[in-house]
């Protein structure tokens, strides 16, 4: 079970995991075993909230397909244990970036005093300037 908060909880059963033969170099060992893990999740067949699914399906993540199942390939570790925890959190993540909303903006103006020196510097900026290639013969 992947519990991305106290409400919200993935069983075990919509999520498929699978064990591939990772891509790459690797040695003599590559080809024999299975380390790299295939994890595939349903959106639109899962146990999430309606909000949360139409966020995710919304996203224009190239891991998520047209049909609106998340597949995520890990591969980077040695063992299939590692990758596996590895899936799992990619899919935590992708599924909590969706689930808090983000911060509102509040719209600042500059005060009169950062004003005044924002001039001010350009007035002195321009008189040093304007000193640069007089010479007088």
């Amino acid at each position: 079970m992947l519990e991305l908060s106290r409400q919200v909880r993935i069983p075990d059963h919509e999520i498929e995991m699978e064990a591939v033969r990772a891509q790459g170099a690797g040695g003599q060992n590559v080809n024999k075993v299975a380390t790299a893990i295939h994890l595939r999740f349903d959106i639109r067949a899962s146990s999430l909230p309606e909000g949360f699914k139409e966020k995710l399906l919304a996203l224009s993540d190239q891991r998520i397909t047209r049909d609106g199942v998340v597949i995520i390939k890990a591969q980077s570790h040695r063992t299939q244990e590692r990758n596996r925890a590895e899936a799992l959190a990619r899919l935590k993540a992708l599924i909590k970036g969706v689930m808090y909303a983000p911060k509102k903006r509040i719209a600042t103006k500059p005060s009169k005093g950062a004003k005044q020196r924002r001039l001010d510097s350009k007035k002195k900026r321009g008189q040093h300037k304007a000193l640069r290639g007089k010479v007088d013969t």
